[in-house]
């Protein structure tokens, strides 16, 4: 049996947390109105990818969540991304402003906050990624494609594995069936009729943490989306986490993760 210590998993979206200096810029006075702040703190969670750490943190795995929202920097873009999405985004999904009007940050600033944030976490991430055997980095979906997605206004499978391009795989080509296969094994039993369908490569094929890493150590990897409707109501309902689905989906996770272990092992 494969050791579940050589398996990392990654979390770049779970928080909400936003530097002081860094919520500061994105309200302006607003920053001194304690209704304001927990109100953008709040839209800024459930933009990311909140409670994906409490489903994918694996006992006896590694496990790297990141400390800051993707709206600080986001950990699954290039370091050069200038785009409004990008590493430094200037908008939320649905292209509402996150700053003021006339915000930008000088190539200076842009630079700091990338030193910051962006560059510590992907030292760590090279530490961790020695001597693993696998990477799997941990995401959520809206359940329809948002005004940014590549599928706006369509709707998402329950779940979406990105083992990479076909003519770039970061996962074993040749473990692909196998791998949806396992997927469909754990987590299909405990997802609800109406959104239970596993599919490989949709929406996305890869995630930029997979790939980066995949290319630059050789360690096999994939990225895997959960469609955020299977275990917390819409913003517009608050938000709200079913703590019933969340532990399902991490028991399952853990089922998966070590079939997928099992797949990288046995090369």
């Amino acid at each position: 049996m494969p050791e579940l210590s050589r398996l990392l998993v990654v979390t770049p979206h779970h928080s909400g947390a936003v530097p002081a200096d860094v919520l500061r810029q994105m309200l302006g006075q607003d920053f001194f109105s304690a209704e304001r702040r927990a109100a953008h703190l709040k839209h800024l969670f459930l933009e990311g990818d909140p409670y994906t750490d409490l489903i994918y943190a694996l006992p006896g795995a590694r496990f790297l969540p990141a400390p800051y929202s993707r709206f600080v920097v986001d950990l699954n873009r290039l370091r050069g991304d200038s785009d409004d999405n990008g590493v430094i985004k200037l908008m939320d999904f649905d292209r509402r402003p996150v700053y003021p009007a006339g915000f930008g940050l000088s190539p200076q600033q842009r630079e700091h906050r990338l030193r910051r944030f962006w560059d510590s976490f992907e030292a760590q991430l090279d530490h961790e990624l020695h001597g693993a055997q696998l990477l799997i980095v941990g995401h959520s979906m809206a359940p329809y494609g948002p005004s940014l997605g590549p599928d706006s206004g369509q709707p998402r499978p329950a779940i979406c594995l990105m083992p990479g391009e076909t003519d770039a795989p970061t996962f074993p080509k040749v473990h692909w069936p196998a791998l949806q296969a396992a997927c469909e094994r754990a987590f299909v039993p405990v997802l609800p009729a109406h959104l239970n369908q596993v599919r490989t490569g949709v929406p996305w094929h890869s995630d930029t943490i997979s790939y980066t890493q995949h290319s630059r150590t050789g360690v096999p990897a994939f990225g895997m989306e959960l469609n955020s409707a299977l275990f917390m109501q819409p913003e517009s309902e608050g938000g709200a986490p079913k703590d019933d689905m969340l532990r399902a989906l991490a028991q399952a996770f853990a089922e998966f993760a070590l079939e997928a272990l099992r797949l990288v092992a046995k090369r």
